[in-house]
């Protein structure tokens, strides 16, 4: 295993280790959504908030199991890198995130029911490449340039894996309304 590599870990095996006590598990998604639907049990210290130091400095033991878990798997693996790169020897990322926990019967616990930060930003790139594009229509081409500009920021959001959109969409005050723990950062 490299440095930023970390283990993946199936829903099925996740839910023995749970049932088995004594799992440390971070969700990595914004305090709305862990509002939502959590897996019973998870702390919520969302990515942009992760720092892998100050969870160290609660518990220095760097080869202690830290399970990670998102949505579907992508900022977990992102979390995961960062506690690896951070000399963490034992992060692990829930395999498909909390829907396939869920789905593999993981418990978690339900709250009321939030638009997914991914659905805000198909809204948002949406909405803007169109008023972009009827204001290029029908008064100043110029207004084709706000488009082009989305359009060249989901390529760059594709190819860099890093959606600039979709971070500040999640620091919006209606994804915020959860309490959300920083680890010591404010």
């Amino acid at each position: 295993m490299t440095a930023t590599e970390c283990t993946l870990l199936s829903p099925a095996a996740f839910a023995q280790r749970l049932a088995a006590g004594g799992v440390e598990l971070i969700d990595v998604r914004t305090p709305a959504e862990f509002a939502e639907m959590h897996i019973e049990g998870a702390r919520n210290l969302p990515l942009p908030f992760l720092d892998p130091h100050l969870l160290r400095a609660e518990n220095p033991d760097t080869a202690r199991p830290i399970h990670v878990v998102c949505r579907t798997g992508n900022r977990g693996r992102k979390a995961c890198e960062a506690l690896t790169a951070a000399g963490f020897t034992n992060a692990v990322n829930i395999d498909g995130g909390t829907l396939a926990c869920e789905a593999a019967g993981v418990p978690v616990v339900r709250g009321k029911r939030v638009m997914s930060l991914e659905r805000q930003v198909r809204i948002a790139a949406g909405g803007i490449s169109f008023i972009g594009a009827m204001l290029a229509l029908t008064v100043d081409e110029g207004f084709a340039g706000i488009p082009a500009f989305i359009g060249a920021g989901l390529v760059f959001a594709g190819i860099s894996d890093t959606c600039g959109m979709g971070m500040l969409i999640a620091k919006m005050p209606w994804n915020r309304r959860a309490k959300v723990e920083t680890c010591g950062l404010e």
